[in-house]
């Protein structure tokens, strides 16, 4: 039985990622003073910024963006003038994947200045406010700084203040009574493993040994280097070699990437979003696509796997079996070059960068070397093997409609960008369901492509991949509504959000639950109704607390929790609404530290930090 004292029950999802006892400063500020004349100064203010965390410039775009950095200059009495507007370096604007849009930003260190004209000469101490925010790839802060400049180095700023009694009371209403919540135990959530990068890369490489340019090349390869050596101890240590060779070939092309990677670490992040980069990407996949639909092929110039290979024959020993790979590598590119753009692609339009890419071409490498290796060693396997025939051509243009497929999230980031409105949530998922359409088609015989032959009867391959591909198509399709089924967990962060939508999105709570954005109005109902507090702090330029919500919040068992059992209290840390004038004042922390709490962002920021330990 719940009692009437509101159970403030932390069941906390604090899912912006908090992490309890972690109080975040990843910005560190100082400031210089020069004076210019007898009345003019020079103030500069200057940010040293953490590794991997971003200030975000005092010109930002309208709409669901970052809070752009504001400084407030506290002259009621009119002391002085400000000549000009606070002057930032220049920076060009980058299309940010977490707000969708345009965004300027800094990193490392970063300095403002200001001119000021003094007019009254016993001014002392000239004082500013800095408002702003910072984030991470996993989360935002909103704070904010004041400065306390002396005109003349011979004032002393007396840090021994305190708030007067009208903030004390008002500060009082950030005492809610919790009690507890140190018993929570902290929770890391650990990133996807490395090693699921590399076996998406080994699996790629497993696809492509199912191609017409590489499976034939199997028994012929192995077969050479069991007949050619004169004892079996050389043909496997020779096979080995060729193997390592083709898994070193693959893992080095993607030494390029980490030299700039090395250069500027956000450069692989830029190109990734980078419009005209998407579409050549959407370009080149659907060419990818045709070519393994028979109506051309992609190969790389024939003098060049000619040449190596006539190196190899002549020249022999270790270098000799290094240019076979390398011709391997050549002679199968029509097949393994739209899986290996995928891969690129992929890793470009991720945050693992140049290391994912290398992760996942060394697994590709490692796929394509290993059944030479092994089969060398153990010939007999060779008899397990199936015999060369249509099945192949098959799987080229299975991964044809794959290709196809991936060719759109590139048009779509593009769309993004440029708020194009040409791939709407439902367009996109609309898409993939014709493809995946054409896909049954074809694999039940309906659909034919150019080096197709006659089909007699129907395999249990292509039986079960159709029918897996006809399951899928029927995943896809409550993606099209406006309905609570419409959320495709599965796919994640692969269509467009939720928000990018033909339908018009106006709900104010996620999921359409019933919320509370006022702790207050939250607490008041939770008594009303004898239900427990569920209490979130979010944001709205929270991208992990957006993930939160579609993933977990959305399952039936949760869903059907929060709306019955509980009262959301969701308080957004980085709100910017000013509070009314009467309900703004100063808070002094435990450390002396005077915090002004002007905005609701401000209010719930400060209360997180009191009982959470954290501010993130």
């Amino acid at each position: 039985m719940v009692k009437n004292k509101v159970l403030v029950s932390l069941v906390v999802f604090l899912i912006t990622s908090f992490s309890f006892g972690q109080i975040l400063e990843p910005v560190k500020w100082s400031h210089t003073i020069e004076q210019t004349s007898d009345v003019e100064y020079n103030l500069t203010f200057t940010a040293k910024i953490d590794k991997n965390w971003h200030l975000y410039s005092q010109e930002e775009p309208d709409g669901d963006g970052p809070i752009p950095t504001y400084f407030e200059f506290r002259n009621e009495e009119g002391n002085y003038e400000r000549l000009g507007p606070t002057v930032e370096p220049a920076v060009k604007p980058i299309y940010d994947k977490v707000f969708d849009l345009d965004i300027k930003y800094f990193n490392d260190e970063v300095s403002f200045k200001q001119r000021i004209k003094i007019l009254n000469t016993e001014l002392e101490i000239v004082e500013v406010l800095v408002d702003y925010m910072t984030c991470d790839d996993e989360k935002c802060i909103a704070s904010d700084y004041v400065f306390k400049i002396p005109l003349d180095e011979s004032v002393v700023i007396d840090t021994n203040y305190t708030i007067d009694e009208r903030s004390k009371a008002l500060s009082k209403q950030l005492n809610l009574g919790i009690t507890g919540w140190d018993q929570y135990q902290s929770e890391r959530i650990e990133k996807q493993s490395n090693f699921n990068i590399f076996l998406l890369g080994f699996l790629g490489g497993l696809i492509a040994l199912l191609t017409p340019c590489v499976f034939p090349m199997i028994p012929l390869t192995v077969s050479f280097f069991t007949k050619s050596s004169s004892y079996s101890k050389k043909g496997t240590f020779n096979s080995i070699l060729y193997g390592l060779f083709i898994f070193l070939i693959y893992a080095l092309l993607s030494l390029p990437f980490h030299l700039l990677d090395s250069l500027d670490p956000e450069i692989l992040n830029n190109i990734s979003t980078n419009v005209t980069l998407n579409i050549i990407f959407f370009i080149i996949f659907v060419v990818f696509a045709f070519s393994f639909f028979g109506y051309f092929e992609l190969t790389l110039p024939a003098s060049w796997s000619n040449a190596l290979d006539s190196k190899a024959n002549r020249i022999g020993g270790v270098i000799g079996i290094f240019f076979m790979a390398l011709t391997l590598a050549i002679v199968s590119f029509s097949c393994t070059g739209p899986i290996l753009g995928t891969l690129l692609g992929s890793s470009l339009t991720t945050d693992g960068g140049a290391m994912q890419l290398s992760l996942g071409m060394s697994g590709f490498g490692l796929a394509l070397a290993l059944p030479f290796t092994l089969f060398a060693m153990f010939p007999k396997w060779l008899n397990n093997l199936p015999k060369s025939g249509g099945w192949l051509n098959t799987v080229k243009v299975v991964l044809g409609f794959i290709e196809l497929a991936l060719a759109l999230k590139f048009l779509s980031n593009a769309d993004l960008v440029e708020h194009w409105g040409l791939l709407k949530r439902e367009i996109f998922i609309g898409l993939w369901i014709l493809i995946g359409l054409g896909l049954v088609l074809y694999l039940f015989g309906k659909l034919k492509f150019p080096h197709d032959g006659q089909l007699l009867k129907l395999s249990k391959g292509r039986v079960t991949v159709g029918l897996l591909t006809l399951v899928f198509v029927i995943y896809l399709i409550p993606g099209l509504t406006n309905t609570a089924y419409a959320n495709l967990k599965l796919l994640s962060g692969f269509p467009p959000p939720m928000f990018y939508s033909l339908y018009d999105k106006t709900s104010e709570c996620p999921l359409d639950l019933n919320c509370y954005k006022d702790i207050d109005e939250g607490i008041a109902a939770a008594k009303a109704q004898q239900k427990p507090i569920m209490l979130d702090f979010t944001g709205w330029a929270c991208v992990n607390c957006r993930k939160m919500e579609e993933q977990v919040w959305s399952t039936s068992k949760v869903y059907d929790m929060l709306m019955d059992n509980y009262i959301i209290i969701s308080l957004y840390v980085d709100d910017r609404t000013q509070l009314e004038e009467a309900a703004q004042f100063q808070y002094q922390r435990p450390s002396g530290a005077i915090k002004d709490i002007e905005s609701i962002g401000d209010k719930w920021a400060t209360l997180q930090t009191i009982y959470f330990q954290n501010n993130s």
